[in-house]
């Protein structure tokens, strides 16, 4: 199974036999990954029936659970890396996400699509709302709620108390160096707890 560019950064980030907590899991790609090539010990949160029952036939520990109702299952540092993959932008309290992901792990792994990418604000000036790859809804159908930019997410994280620890900006797949807050359509941040 090949993994999507973002969450085959985020497996560079695991450490091999560790224990990962991955936060709406999907189909469990990134933990089929991990556990195969990494020997890693997983969980997934997931609340969609269909991803769910598509973990469970892969052999994973999956729990059906809305994000937004926490992470109370979970002891305080029982992950040493806690995953959040494109779905932090679908997220109703993202600050109490962040903070119980710092509770639950020593580092946490955030992906997210780049709403300050160039072709969004272009849309916008048009006066639409940006439909793209990344954010493919329009916007009375979106599950994304709250769509930030590397600066806000950046922000946002050292007023949660949390030190970013590594970046990745994505186009396309590959990373980007120049401009990156007008060029990635895909971020990738590592954070740990003060």
């Amino acid at each position: 199974m090949t993994l999507r560019v973002d969450l085959a950064q985020i497996a560079e980030w695991v450490a091999p036999k560790s224990r990962v907590l991955d936060l709406g899991c999907g189909d469990g790609s990134l933990l089929a990954h991990l556990r195969d090539a990494k020997s890693c010990h997983g969980y997934g949160v997931e609340i969609d029936d269909d991803h769910v029952a598509r973990c469970v036939k892969h052999g994973l520990n999956v729990v059906q659970q809305n994000l937004d109702a926490g992470l109370r299952l979970f002891a305080d540092g029982m992950f040493d890396t806690v995953v959040l993959s494109q779905t932090l932008q679908a997220m109703h309290n993202v600050e109490g996400i962040l903070r119980e992901m710092a509770r639950v792990a020593r580092q946490g792994i955030v992906s997210f699509p780049n709403f300050g990418h160039w072709r969004h604000a272009v849309s916008l000036l048009a006066g639409r709302m940006p439909v793209t790859k990344q954010i493919p809804y329009q916007w009375y159908d979106t599950p994304n709620i709250h769509l930030c930019t590397l600066k806000d997410f950046e922000i946002l994280t050292a007023k949660v108390g949390l030190v970013i620890t590594g970046r990745t900006v994505l186009a396309e797949g590959r990373p980007v160096t120049l401009a990156p807050a007008l060029r990635a359509t895909v971020a990738i941040y590592r954070f740990e707890a003060r």
